[in-house]
């Protein structure tokens, strides 16, 4: 069973809490993890890269020299792809289709070991509530300087709360998430996963979500 410390909306640390065997059961399969940031990763290419063919490079339609009697190679146009400045052959075309389907039950084992892997490092941090009415970034700075977060963080919410978004957005290497919605791209990209507690209820749904 894995432990987690718990921190007060002010920072002040409060003791610790065992985290639920539903979504934390010690098991990190990390084929399933590496499938997952595959698919997340593919699926994020736009697929914009894209060359010319020797239809769309600049260059007249005239033959370079006549066919023969020059004692040089025959040659068609300077559009060709063996010239400098001519068109590439099989090159990226717009349009293609990098997107990655995985099945449920991969997603699941993927995030659950992700958790996994980031508890057995002690890289997760419950707080009691983050209480921001007003989106003020001051204020979730200084909830990570006095849990003593590292590195890249993910800030997993109870709910949707726009104000604690809006008020780490503009922090660089945190991102914020309601829990459940998270990927395991997500808990790998995080160095320290913050939980708010209350959430960890819904810890049975999202080990299946």
């Amino acid at each position: 069973m894995f432990k987690a410390p718990v921190y007060s909306a002010a920072g002040a640390r409060t003791g610790e809490q065992e985290l639920p065997a539903a979504l934390f059961d010690g098991n990190v399969h990390q084929p399933s993890m590496w499938l997952a940031v595959k698919a997340y990763l593919s699926n994020q290419r736009q697929a914009t890269a894209a060359t010319k063919t020797r239809a769309e490079v600049s260059g007249g339609n005239k033959k370079p020299w006549r066919q023969k009697g020059t004692g040089r190679a025959r040659q068609g146009s300077i559009r060709a792809p063996q010239w400098r400045g001519g068109g590439t052959v099989f090159g990226p075309r717009p349009g293609r289709n990098y997107h990655q389907d995985l099945p449920k039950q991969v997603k699941w084992l993927a995030r659950r070991s992700a958790y996994n892997a980031r508890a057995q490092d002690g890289q997760i941090i419950l707080i009691e509530s983050i209480t921001i009415d007003v989106p003020k970034t001051r204020e979730v700075a200084n909830l990570l300087k006095t849990t003593g977060a590292q590195g890249n963080v993910l800030v997993l919410t109870n709910g949707h709360k726009p104000a604690v978004y809006m008020s780490a957005r503009n922090i660089p290497g945190v991102e914020v998430r309601v829990f459940g919605q998270e990927s395991a791209y997500d808990l790998l990209w995080a160095d320290t996963v913050i939980i708010e507690a209350p959430a960890l209820e819904r810890a049975g749904e999202v080990a299946h979500a």
